[in-house]
């Protein structure tokens, strides 16, 4: 048989608007009540009402740690309900929400004294409504005090309740700073349910600790990094920026964080090229997977440079933006212009002003060499140096033809390597004069290529042989199928 009993009642968030009938009708009958604190709306209303009560706040002021303060409380609630046979436990919010001393007497393991809950509205009902979020679509929910012993995942949103005082909120930035930057913008929530006073400031987490007014009403909403990051194109740009000083940072990846210039060149190539690859392919998902692939390497070379002191994706972004408006005079500024032809004329002498400091053929080396000479036969048609007619192009090119065989039948090596350059160099000339992309249309015979040697080596295999089974007659008569086809 029990001998005592703790009812342990929810008080809700606010005054007795909040507080269930059932639960005001018990505290009307007169059980001894005890508040963990009278540090809430309603103990003002419980005293109008003439509902008697004591609370536990003299302990906050003689324990040195919350833990210290919980287990007293509890102690002190035993020997009461031994004495008293029943008694009431008001607690804020709903008992069962973060309230660390009815979890310690839920597991107290004794045979005669029972505990019961009377629910209520918690604070994180009222929270949710200020804040206007569902729960149910991601939040993770900690009491500030044990924030320490919980694993955080940024990419959910974090709501830190009863952040009580400004020394618990700078151990909670400490914490959070870990996980997220330090300019990341969290809410502070205040009062949260009661009417009136409710207020919500939108601050960067290091500011959290320099606030004021920080009481046991307070609660920290912190939106996740993913969700800052699809607020829109600037917070989502700053998202990924965030991400990677996380990645770049004392706890991040091992791999990311020795990553320098010269390290990520590869991938820089590798990507261009996997974007263009999207294009060409007509694939719109794998293009946005690319790009972003891109995106990525232009802003980790940028957080190198920061990390150096030398630039910021910011600086990068201000120089291109500026440079766009400088060289489109005619949308950003007076300048008529009627044609492409006239735009690109234009383009080009606002570069070399720029640039003149600069070499006439400042191409960059590592670009692909059939790219680097039509730049590099641009530039010099730009200045005059050019055929007038592409009748001199078709003649350069027998030249070079007849040259080339002259170095195979009796030249050297080298002298072979540098005709087949110059036969290809006046070959891209050729593409120039007719529009045509020379990168393009080769990668365009390579993939054709590609497409009827595979009909090739299909057709034999259905033939139960290998291409290197068979003869050459009989791979050219396939070769002959796959041209009519492909």
């Amino acid at each position: 048989m029990k001998l005592g009993k703790i009812i342990a009642a929810g008080l809700g968030p606010g005054g007795l608007e909040h507080l269930p009938t059932g639960t005001y009708r018990l505290l009307k009958n007169k059980p001894k009540l005890y508040l963990r604190t009278a540090k809430h709306p309603i103990a003002e209303d419980l005293l109008k009402e003439n509902i008697p009560f004591e609370s536990f706040d003299y302990l906050y002021e003689q324990c040195e740690t919350f833990e210290e303060v919980y287990r007293s409380i509890v102690e002190v609630l035993l020997k009461e309900t031994e004495k008293e046979g029943e008694i009431v436990y008001g607690v804020p919010g709903h008992p069962m929400v973060a309230e660390r001393t009815v979890e310690m007497l839920l597991n107290i393991k004794t045979a005669d004294i029972s505990v019961e809950i009377l629910p209520a509205v918690s604070c994180l009902g009222a929270v949710y409504a200020a804040l206007k979020i569902d729960p149910a679509q991601g939040l993770t929910v900690v009491d500030c005090l044990e924030l320490q012993n919980k694993r955080i995942d940024p990419a959910f949103p974090l709501l830190c309740i009863q952040l009580y005082n400004r020394r618990i909120a700078s151990e909670v930035k400490l914490l959070l700073m870990e996980e997220y930057p330090e300019e990341h913008t969290v809410k502070v929530v205040q009062n949260a349910g009661i009417g009136g006073k409710e207020r919500i400031r939108e601050i960067p987490l290091y500011e959290l600790d320099r606030l004021k007014d920080i009481d046991h009403l307070t609660s920290l909403y912190v939106p996740s990094l993913r969700l800052y990051a699809e607020t829109n194109v600037n917070s989502a740009f700053e998202g990924l920026v965030e991400v990677l000083a996380r990645l770049r940072g004392p706890d991040g990846c091992p791999w990311d964080k020795q990553q320098t210039h010269e390290s990520l060149k590869r991938y820089l190539i590798e990507e261009t090229y996997e974007v263009i690859e999207a294009i060409e392919e007509r694939d719109m998902n794998k293009l946005r997977e690319e790009l972003g692939d891109l995106l990525l390497q232009v802003i980790f070379h940028a957080r190198v440079a920061e990390e150096q002191g030398k630039f910021d994706i910011t600086e990068v972004i201000e120089e291109i933006k500026e440079k766009l408006v400088r060289r489109h005079p005619h949308v950003f500024g007076s300048l008529v212009v009627k044609s492409v032809s006239d735009v690109n004329k234009n383009w080009e002498k606002i570069k070399q002003k720029e640039k003149s400091d600069r070499p006439l053929f400042d191409v960059p080396r590592s670009l692909p060499a059939l790219l680097r000479a039509e730049k590099i036969q641009k530039k010099a048609a730009g200045v005059g140096f050019d055929w007038s007619h592409i009748d001199g192009v078709w003649d350069k090119i027998e030249e070079e033809m007849r040259e080339l065989k002259a170095a195979v039948k009796e030249g050297s090596f080298e002298q072979r390597v540098s005709e087949l350059g110059d036969l290809l160099f006046s070959v891209v000339n050729l593409s120039r004069f007719l529009n045509i992309d020379p990168e393009e249309a080769l990668s365009r015979t390579v993939n054709k290529f590609i497409e009827r040697f595979n009909y090739v080596e299909e057709r034999l295999k259905a033939e139960g042989k290998e291409p290197k089974e068979a003869s050459l007659e009989e791979m050219d008569r396939l070769w002959d199928e796959a041209k009519k086809k492909i």
